[in-house]
């Protein structure tokens, strides 16, 4: 198969080109395929026809999203339309990545693909209006929900408490936000499986189980070996010391059972996590 990943330099953009290596991968970064730049990355889609396009790329910065609405929107809500829809033009399958942050957080339990959206941030908003617009244009779409991801020697929430630690500091950590912890390597794989079987619609795929961001860091730390200490806080304070932090759902973790009924199963997230700390680049 002939893939495109958009977005081949970010964490999951990377994990994918090489889940698919046994496959033509276009391995496109921001230098080839910029989202601000849609109408350009359409004609690279049209030019190359690939079979399958996989868009990564987004606008993930919740707190820019914040301060820039109309950006967030045009990045994580309307390119993708038209991406999709010129996917759907050459007959090429299309599977746009999405996030927890739909969700409010409110429901006490894991999600699963039909529970009521509502998403509290300016990203949230914008990728679940990615979600629908992107469904509208491209009815046969994948759509995968995912959270809290980490992966590679990037920018990562795993990555940056390792690297408090490491400097002599004791992270703070808010203790009441949960959600899936998911490995992109698991991601990956679990794309690929799933666009092996020729699937659509919504999925959900996170490493399973569940923890809060203090519990993530807390064991970040201890399979790292570091001595460090990780002191946790709640969600009211961190709010109390920044005001203008967007807002977070409070209980985010995602049920996959789409995927789980099609056989296609993510490792535990702690099994996941150890794997990344044992990667030399990490």
């Amino acid at each position: 198969m002939r893939v495109a990943v958009v977005g081949a330099g970010g964490q999951v953009g990377a994990a994918l080109v090489r889940a698919l290596a046994g496959h033509a991968v276009l391995a496109w970064t921001r230098a080839d395929f910029d989202l601000e730049d849609f109408r350009r990355g359409c004609d690279l889609i049209r030019a190359s026809r690939p079979q399958i396009v996989i868009l990564c790329a987004a606008l993930v910065d919740v707190q820019r999203a914040e301060r820039e609405s109309d950006l967030a929107f045009r990045v994580n809500a309307i390119a993708p339309a038209i991406i999709a829809r010129a996917s759907r033009e050459i007959s090429a399958r299309f599977v746009y990545i999405s996030t927890d942050y739909v969700f409010d957080g409110d429901g006490g339990a894991p999600y699963d693909e039909w529970a009521t959206t509502r998403p509290l941030s300016v990203y949230g908003r914008s990728k679940r209006a990615g979600e629908v617009e992107t469904l509208s244009a491209h009815p046969e779409s994948l759509v995968v929900r995912t959270s809290s991801v980490f992966g590679g020697p990037g920018r990562n929430f795993v990555n940056a408490i390792r690297q408090v630690a490491l400097s002599g500091r004791n992270p703070r950590v808010v203790a009441d936000e949960v959600s899936s912890p998911t490995y992109a390597d698991d991601l990956a794989n679990a794309i690929s499986a799933l666009l092996a079987a020729t699937l659509g619609g919504v999925f959900h795929l996170t490493n399973e189980g569940e923890c809060s961001r203090y519990e993530l860091a807390r064991a970040a730390i201890e399979l790292s070996g570091i001595a460090a200490n990780v002191d946790p806080i709640t969600t009211a304070q961190f709010r109390r010391e920044n005001p203008d932090s967007a807002p977070r759902p409070r209980h985010s973790a995602l049920a996959n059972l789409r995927a789980r009924a099609v056989g296609v199963t993510l490792p535990p997230w702690r099994d996941a996590l150890t794997r990344h700390l044992c990667t030399p680049a990490s």
